[in-house]
């Protein structure tokens, strides 16, 4: 398998154009010259995890900041143990290679990094099939210009018939791999139908997620949104957005199951993710929201988010990383 990207002006501004340098296998490579191998065990079997990180210019345009790092690093770490994906580089390190990377790259615009941690091959003496043990570890990190989507229109999403996968079939709050086909299904299915996302039931009938995002609710100013425990992942962005909500806005954030009816019954509804930002929903089905007025607190949020990853709020500053 062979990564097709071709080279790229660093200063060229373009969404979705990646960067010319890659990480993989403890080096940095032209991303057009990086390939691992077809009997790869993470082509094969979806054994692999990854991040969704992204980096902001300040509102001067001085400064680049990764977003919430060091969580997205433990997070990954934490996902790479679930799939026994060992010998990958501490947090510390892997911070190092991340800002690294985007130094290389002479990133200068608002990004996206990706870091890969995948099974590679079979270990001498192992079997062939589908394991987790006696199976080598591999590490990729690629990035690629990614502007902010917060000017973007809002989102019309129906309920998919698509179930959230269970947390007891594929663990939710690890970013695998070849769970994601879970996603792509229900995603295909809204996109053919003429919606923009999905919203995805749990095993028991409730509210879990969107396809790549968390969902909120507002009823009666306050935000609601599925539980931890309702199979959803422990969205990086779903944790800010409470606490921008909560600290700047003093809203009161109530975490449970919610049930269909009751989010057609809503004020408002958007969606959080590191690629999605803040997202207002204005239509689930037949039903419309007022997420995406002025002065909604749906609008607050996004406001308040994108301030906080362009470093507009002091009081937040420990969620950046600058590359610089």
């Amino acid at each position: 398998m062979t990564d097709t990207t071709t080279e790229m002006n660093p200063q060229q501004h373009h969404s979705g154009v990646h960067h010319p340098f890659i990480y993989l296998d403890n080096e940095y490579r032209p991303a057009a010259e990086a390939s691992i191998p077809i009997t790869t065990q993470a082509f094969n079997y979806g054994t692999g995890v990854f991040e969704g990180i992204r980096a902001y210019l300040t509102e001067d345009k001085h400064t680049l900041n990764v977003f919430q790092l060091d969580a997205h690093i433990e997070r990954f770490i934490n996902s790479a143990k679930l799939l026994l994906l060992d010998h990958l580089p501490s947090h510390q390190e892997m911070k190092a290679i991340i800002l690294e990377l985007l130094r290389k790259n002479q990133a200068s615009t608002d990004c996206y990094i990706r870091p890969i941690a995948f099974k590679k091959s079979l270990l001498p003496g192992q079997g062939f099939g589908v394991k987790l043990s006696g199976v080598s570890s591999g590490l990729a990190i690629n990035s690629l210009n990614m502007p902010s989507v917060s000017a973007q229109k809002s989102l019309r999403c129906t309920i998919s018939n698509w179930r959230r996968v269970s947390d007891n079939s594929i663990p939710a709050r690890a970013k695998i791999t070849g769970s994601y086909i879970n996603s792509a299904l229900a995603m295909e299915s809204a996109y053919r139908a003429g919606y923009d996302d999905a919203i995805m039931l749990n095993v028991h009938g409730n509210i879990a997620e969107a396809t790549t995002s968390n969902v909120f609710l507002v009823k009666k100013n306050k935000l609601i949104t599925p539980a931890i425990n309702s199979h959803i992942l422990e969205g990086i962005t779903r944790s800010t957005v409470m606490t921008l909500a909560t600290e700047e806005l003093g809203l009161e954030v109530e975490e449970r199951d919610i049930s269909p009816s009751e989010l057609f019954a809503a004020n408002e509804c958007f969606l959080t993710g590191t690629g999605m930002e803040v997202s207002p929903v204005t239509q689930i089905d037949h039903c419309y929201f007022n997420s995406a007025e002025p002065h909604s607190i749906t609008s607050e949020i996004q406001r308040l988010y994108i301030k906080s990853v362009r470093g507009q709020l002091n009081q937040f500053q420990q969620w950046l990383t600058s590359v610089n």
